[in-house]
């Protein structure tokens, strides 16, 4: 799991230091988006993480709409949800959308870490997918 990119988002600046450092240690790759406007614009200008971790509640854009639009335009990232206000609801259109876990802050740094390796595993597994089926229409082309 090392040099795994993150793209943490949220809107609380101590949360974002914090938990940015805190996966640095571990040696993740971590760029930082302090609203779901901020996240879009670094996927538009090539951020490529491999996991986003997107808090739910913000203002403008909160982690739902800005989930959408993630999974519309960058299908294979995989991302997890942090809140401090779960709700059955919220948890439920999240993971319908396609986010890969949901978790409640403060939420125990083991507990992300394997969450964060088990999104990426998936991640590298849906890419070779997609590298295996298209090598096997090029070389089905050729004969």
């Amino acid at each position: 799991m090392d040099n795994t990119k993150i793209l943490l988002v949220d809107d609380e600046q101590g949360f974002v230091d914090t938990m940015g450092k805190r996966l640095a240690k571990r040696n993740l790759q971590v760029q930082s988006a302090l609203s779901g406007e901020e996240a879009l614009e670094a996927l538009k200008k090539g951020a490529n993480p491999d996991v986003v971790i997107l808090d739910v509640k913000m203002p403008g854009k909160d982690g739902i709409q800005t989930l959408r639009d993630i999974k519309g335009a960058y299908p294979l990232v995989e991302v997890i949800m942090l809140t401090g206000h779960a709700t059955v609801e919220s948890a439920i259109e999240g993971m319908r959308l396609g986010a890969y876990d949901y978790l409640m802050k403060p939420c125990d740094m083991d507990v992300l870490l394997a969450k964060v390796s088990e999104a990426y595993a998936k991640k590298k597994s849906h890419e070779e997918k997609i590298m295996q089926a298209q090598l096997k229409e090029i070389t089905s082309r050729r004969v």
